[in-house]
């Protein structure tokens, strides 16, 4: 695991070059602390920071081929690796280290692009083929390692961080208004966009070429859930899924540093935790958080514990408090580099932190809600042709009368979703930060050029258009592998776990894994009200049955009462009427609002409040800094 930058640009001198990229991997040391390696060629130079987990002596990067015609740095994982060494070095390749790494450049020779139908794993790479004077960059088929890239016609700057990319003089960090749309309804900022004008994020399962002065994007796989699923049985998609997992798993517990995982006490990471212990045939080391409340602790730990009690795990707890929450909230944003209007990015720093004092890498259970249907909204979905037959008036009539009720925010938001008869706007109304009227709202006095705030409907209608499945489970489980998983789980799980150089592991995003849950019958995974159905059914086989019962929580943080309490200061200050006239981006009556209504309890605004604060600390963070400051 590893940090990775790399420019191309004909004209700049050798020198500035590799004085640029020192300080592209210098602001990225987090992601490598182990080792650093910079290579400097005419119009090109590689560079990268090491995090060693295999083959720690010998695996300083760019690692060229034999002839050194072809090189490479490399951020992830191989983990069928050995299989691939011994295949290459059958056809007479040779190898001079026992790293994944290596296993790229002669793939690369023996297969060119087609390298990538080979691989199994987690990766962002850039190969330079010296011979033909070529860039090759490539993403993983599912996006859980990142890459960024600026492009300005002439000359290209990537990274494994926008950070290390605004470390070169001439990137600007300016804010992209698009972006900011997308992200007041995602809560996320979905690729290929970033939140910063200029710098686009590589999309899962793509390609960057450059040659000859030319930029090419290409796709090398994607998510497709299959127009006629297979015919199959219970029990025999039980029997697949389990030798599927098992096989996983067992690939990434290649390690040569000592490993554990993160345990929410929920089913994926419950199982994985229960496979983990029968492969090895020891305890595993786990880790869990949780939260501090009025009259006590609200999480998952109870869960938690349970399952490592069951697996005789050596556990790990960490308890997060609001001051806690509000001491690490800048340094969190510094690490994903965008705001997530998510409430639970602290808690995942201080779990890698606390991780960090015992392992260097980690499994986790990332996936699963996607693959096999395990939000409410997969069930809730099902009541939409029901929905569309009563006339607009009645239901624009219920949700007005809904939203003069307190509480409710969960059947306030379904509700107006449901309402909703366009696909793409009703997905993008499940669960929204802002729906489009009170975005509208809020952005309604603003001097800035906001674009439409029904835009970002055109996110999950590009994935929608390109669906090959009539499926309504298979559409909506489709937007999310596209959109939810890579650009908000996976982004937030890379980051916040190399911010302590920590490298995540995700058995349940294997593609061998993903393509067969993809070819499942929706049956599969909701079977009635049942969610996550095939998962269930396999966790039954390993895990206490008090876990699979219980009802599916997240991060349950109660930041609502934070807010009211010791972070009600620290909030004011962030979304003041003199900062929020000062930024000229939200309507600042509308802030008021959902603060004082939010104060006296009329509502539960902690969501909203929390996405327009995070936008303001990103604004110091990156926007209103100078480069050496933007360093945490």
């Amino acid at each position: 695991m590893c940090g990775i930058a790399g420019i191309v640009d004909p004209v700049e001198s050798k020198q500035s070059m590799g004085s640029y990229l020192d300080s592209m991997v210098k602001v990225i040391e987090h992601r490598g602390p182990d080792d650093q390696g910079i290579w400097v060629g005419d119009g090109v130079g590689l560079a990268m920071r090491r995090l060693s987990i295999i083959d720690l002596e010998s695996g300083r990067q760019p690692i060229w081929n034999e002839d050194a015609t072809v090189g490479v740095v490399f951020n992830g994982e191989i983990y069928n690796y050995r299989e691939l060494t011994t295949q290459l070095a059958s056809r007479g390749h040779v190898f001079s280290t026992n790293s994944d790494t290596e296993v790229l450049v002669h793939l690369y020779e023996e297969y060119g692009e087609k390298c990538l139908d080979h691989l199994r794993g987690m990766f962002a790479f850039a190969i330079w083929d010296r011979r033909n004077r070529r860039l090759f960059v490539a993403r993983d088929r599912l996006g859980i390692k990142p890459l960024y890239y600026h492009w300005n016609g002439s000359r290209l700057i990537f990274a494994s961080e926008i950070k290390s990319i605004l470390e070169h003089p001439d990137v600007s960090a300016e804010m992209d208004l698009q972006s900011l749309n997308d992200y007041l309804t995602l809560k996320y900022v979905p690729a290929p966009k970033t939140l910063f004008e200029g710098i686009r994020v590589l999309p899962p399962g793509h390609t960057l070429t450059w040659k000859d002065g030319e930029l090419a994007l290409g796709r090398y796989w994607e998510v497709q859930f299959h127009e006629h699923p297979v015919s199959i049985s219970d029990e025999q998609a039980l029997e697949r899924l389990d030798e599927l997992l098992r096989e996983s798993i067992k690939l990434r517990l290649r390690s040569d540093v000592p490993f554990g995982a993160f345990l929410s006490g929920g089913i994926d990471s419950s199982l994985i935790v229960a496979v983990m212990t029968e492969l090895l045939q020891e305890p595993v080391t786990t880790f869990s958080v949780g939260f501090e409340a009025t009259g006590g602790q609200t999480d998952e730990l109870p869960y938690a514990r349970t399952v490592a009690r069951q697996f005789g795990a050596r556990h790990h707890e960490v308890i997060v408090g609001p001051e806690d929450f509000f001491a690490k909230a800048e340094e969190t944003i510094w690490h994903l580099e965008q705001p997530i209007a998510d409430q639970a990015t602290v808690a995942t720093l201080m779990l890698s932190a606390l991780a960090r004092e015992h392992v260097k890498m980690v499994l986790t259970g990332e996936g699963g809600d996607e693959l096999f249907a395990g939000y409410a909204r997969y069930a809730g979905e099902r009541l939409s042709p029901l929905m569309r037959k009563i006339p607009q008036a009645a239901k624009r009539a219920a949700i007005a009368a809904l939203r003069r009720m307190p509480g409710c925010r969960r059947a306030k938001i379904a509700l107006y979703a449901l309402a909703q008869n366009d696909e793409a706007t009703r997905f993008t109304n499940w669960f929204p930060l802002f729906n489009h009227s009170l975005k509208s709202e809020l952005v309604s006095q603003t001097q800035l050029k906001f674009p439409d705030v029904t835009e970002t409907d055109r996110v999950f209608g590009a994935i929608l258009d390109r669906s090959n499945t009539g499926i309504p489970l298979h559409r909506m489980l489709l937007v999310d592998m596209n959109h939810w998983l890579p650009d908000f789980l996976l982004l937030r799980g890379d980051k916040l776990t190399m911010a302590h150089s920590i490298e995540a592991r995700v058995p349940l995003l294997d593609h061998k894994l993903v393509e067969f849950a993809t070819s499942l019958p929706p049956r599969m995974k909701l079977r009635g009200l049942t969610r996550k159905f095939l998962l269930r059914k396999l966790a039954r086989r390993y895990v206490p049955e008090d876990v699979i019962r219980r009802k599916k929580q997240g991060f349950p943080i109660p930041i609502h009462a934070w807010f009211r309490g010791a972070g009600r200061a620290r909030l004011r200050d962030l979304l003041s009427r003199d900062t929020v006239a000062r930024r000229g981006l939200w309507t600042g009556e509308v802030v008021e609002k959902l603060l004082n209504e939010h104060d006296n309890g009329v509502a539960d605004h902690s969501y909203l409040l929390w996405g327009l604060a995070s936008v303001e600390i990103w604004q110091q963070r990156f926007i209103d800094s100078t480069n050496n400051a933007r360093r945490c």
